[in-house]
């Protein structure tokens, strides 16, 4: 094994806000604990004490009792660093996965696991641009304008929540996705020059995929379906499907057929009444222009 034996500042808990458990998160209180005795199992089958082994590692002795006692959430970091000096040949380190998805709302990681299963999704939203298509600098703009204020670190995680769910762009076969965004939403300033050219290059790089339809609805339209908010469907490979509405069954995910065809009906009606998707890319790019 071996330690560093630089002499460095150690990281305390005032080093490391933005890292508790949430303790309404099962599963997150579940990993993290799992997580923490491994790593309190595997320093003590190598003989070092906590001491020793945080200073190793860059950290504080009161911090690594806590993260092993399943208080707090170690960083990616801390695992790789606690592999190489306990060398636990990677098995440590390959905890860094599910323990990276504790530090997500519970909220958002269950939207992202839906979303990973998903064969078809559509998406409306009416006051912002869906966060399937936001830049990070885009979605830290939108999320800076919230009150109350979020800390700096819980800003950054939900960030990096956001940023997360672009994965699904990756998926091998990928799945169907379509947007319909208002143009009010793309006009708001949200950010600044750079941000807005920024989030628009993304747009129209998303919508150019083959597997993406991406369509605006002009201001100068009539009233539809989604003026009361947003509609989300999504569609599973073995035939069921998910929806929700801001406007509908008090706002709370649905699998009852019926309720669904509504909102498949509504969502159909959007975007009959949306540009045609190459209008609305080249809509899109006459709005870099002007940026």
């Amino acid at each position: 094994m071996s330690v560093d034996g630089e002499v460095r500042q150690l990281r305390t808990e005032a080093d490391e806000p933005g890292w508790e458990v949430d303790p309404d998160d099962e599963w997150g209180v579940a990993v993290v604990a799992t997580v923490g005795r491994q790593l309190k199992l595997r320093r003590e089958a190598v003989g070092m004490r906590a001491g020793e082994f945080g200073t190793a590692v860059g950290y504080g002795e009161d911090l690594v009792y806590k993260i092993e006692g399943g208080k707090r959430i170690p960083r990616p970091e801390y695992l790789e660093m606690a592999d190489e000096v306990l060398e636990a040949g990677g098995l440590l380190a390959a905890m860094k996965e599910d323990v990276a998805k504790v530090r997500y709302p519970k909220k958002v990681r269950d939207l992202a696991q839906m979303e990973a299963k998903a064969v078809e999704i559509g998406i409306y939203v009416c006051s912002s641009i869906p966060g399937l298509l936001q830049t990070p600098e885009h979605a830290r703009a939108l999320l800076e304008s919230w009150q109350p204020a979020y800390s700096p670190e819980d800003l950054e995680r939900r960030v990096a929540a956001r940023m997360a769910r672009r994965a699904i762009y990756d998926r091998c076969p990928a799945p169907a996705l379509s947007f319909v965004l208002e143009e009010a939403t793309l006009r708001r300033r949200v950010g600044g020059t750079m941000v807005r050219q920024q989030q628009f290059e993304r747009a129209l790089e998303v919508g150019r995929m083959n597997s993406v339809t991406l369509q605006v609805m002009p201001m100068d339209s009539g009233p539809h379906p989604g003026m009361s908010g947003r509609i989300e469907v999504l569609k599973f490979e073995d035939g069921t499907a998910v929806g929700r509405s801001d406007g509908a069954f008090n706002g709370r995910p649905t699998h009852d057929p019926r309720q669904l065809r509504i909102l498949e009906l509504r969502y159909g009606t959007i975007r009959a009444q949306a540009l045609p998707p190459e209008e609305s890319l080249a809509f899109i790019e006459q709005l870099l222009g002007e940026t």
